[in-house]
């Protein structure tokens, strides 16, 4: 997937619209259009989905964004606002260093009083599942276009998995679909 840029002195300068537009057409051909998520569509037709793009380029400074942002989902109205994603195509770029930061959000979230409110769901563009080769397609339900947090509210998953027939095939739908797909296919998604 490629992200529209500018040159400035030779550099590619990648704006937070680009980086937004990058994550909508992620979502809308893969998320959405492949069914990885069968919630994420109402949500993301309704324009409840909040899209904050961090400028940090550092862990510490991400994490005061993800705090704040935490405390943001957490009071803002779930008819306005259903859930974030917290795009941060400057921090965390290595996935090894990613994945460690993972447990320091799941502090934050007890720090700042929000177990069993929200919760973090993550995605990478070099994501890789436990026990996996790096281009495995199954890594591919996870590989978003930059690194991102999603961030949910744990009502929003209760109820949808309360509505939803068997959870747990939504995880192995995606490895068949995936699967099926194929490189070429996942490429192909990506082409106008």
């Amino acid at each position: 997937m490629t992200v529209n840029c500018v040159l400035l002195r030779g550099v590619p300068l990648i704006t937070s619209d680009d980086v937004i537009a990058a994550t909508r057409l992620w979502l809308e051909r893969a998320v959405i259009g492949l069914n990885l998520c069968p919630f994420a569509e109402s949500v993301y037709r309704s324009d409840r989905v909040r899209f904050r793009v961090s400028e940090q380029r550092s862990a510490p400074a991400l994490l005061d964004d993800v705090r704040s942002e935490l405390m943001e989902l957490h009071s803002a109205d779930p008819l306005r606002c259903e859930t974030t994603l917290l795009i941060h195509p400057w921090a965390l770029t290595d996935f090894i260093e990613y994945n460690g930061f993972l447990e320091i959000c799941d502090a934050a979230i007890a720090d700042l009083g929000l177990e069993g409110e929200l919760q973090i769901a993550s995605f990478h563009p070099q994501y890789r599942f436990a026990g996996t080769q790096s281009e495995d397609i199954e890594n591919y339900t996870n590989r978003s276009p930059h690194p991102m947090l999603h961030l949910l509210r744990e009502a929003s998953i209760a109820r949808a998995v309360a509505a939803a027939p068997d959870t747990g095939e939504i995880y192995r739908n995606n490895i068949r679909t995936l699967r099926g797909l194929g490189h070429a296919g996942w490429q192909g998604l990506w082409r106008c």
